[in-house]
């Protein structure tokens, strides 16, 4: 058994959706509704003492951090594979992958923001600014580095594991109205990321 624990607008649990998708592994989906914090419920904290989406249960093996799923998944099926062959490729897809990863998601994940509002009084509009501050942050680099590493896909003309980390936050962007119009490279990563069905077929 192979089953997903997801929350569809989750941009992690995305990335995971999109993998699986890719590699053709069927699965099954298991909501887990953040907004009615089923995450902290008991039940889901035996998988996932974090609390977090997704969590990955493939044959009795509890998987959490959508990065470990994507090199878990590649190394039981490597086609198509996630990362380059040569060293030098796959340092600079992971490096890709975790400045979304590491640099920018978690600072606009629903926790912050909702430790934004209760512990700090933020309003909407600040948490939008707050938001957007960070994505321009991340984006104005992101931009920069994939001039240099670019072909169709963010390294070169294979998918990667960058794209699964860069699409899914592109639409978050998009969902906070980030101004997308200066980030030419990542929204051509992007529209051709999407004219694959692994990424349009899981989009929330």
């Amino acid at each position: 058994m192979r089953a997903l624990y997801d929350y569809i607008r989750s941009s992690a649990s995305y990335r995971v959706r999109i993998a699986l998708h890719l590699k053709g592994l069927v699965h099954d989906i298991i909501p887990i509704p953040l907004l009615d914090n089923v995450q902290r419920s008991s039940g889901y904290l035996a998988h996932n003492p974090q609390g977090l989406v997704p969590t990955l249960v493939d044959e009795g093996v509890t998987l959490t951090q959508s990065l470990a799923v994507f090199e878990y998944l590649d190394d039981l099926h490597p086609e198509p594979a996630l990362l380059p062959k040569d060293a030098g490729g796959r340092a600079t897809v992971r490096a890709l992958a975790l400045s979304i990863a590491c640099d920018i998601h978690p600072l606009n994940n629903l926790r912050v923001l909702r430790y934004l509002e209760s512990d700090f009084e933020a309003s909407q509009a600040q948490k939008d600014a707050w938001y957007r501050h960070w994505i321009e942050t991340g984006f104005d680099a992101l931009e920069r580095q994939l001039q240099s590493t670019h072909g169709v896909y963010s390294y070169g003309d294979s998918v990667t594991l960058a794209d699964l980390c860069l699409v899914p936050q592109v639409f978050n962007a998009r969902r906070f109205k980030c101004d997308m119009s200066v980030y030419p490279t990542i929204v051509s990563i992007e529209q051709a990321c999407l004219h694959l069905s692994a990424f349009s077929e899981t989009a929330p």
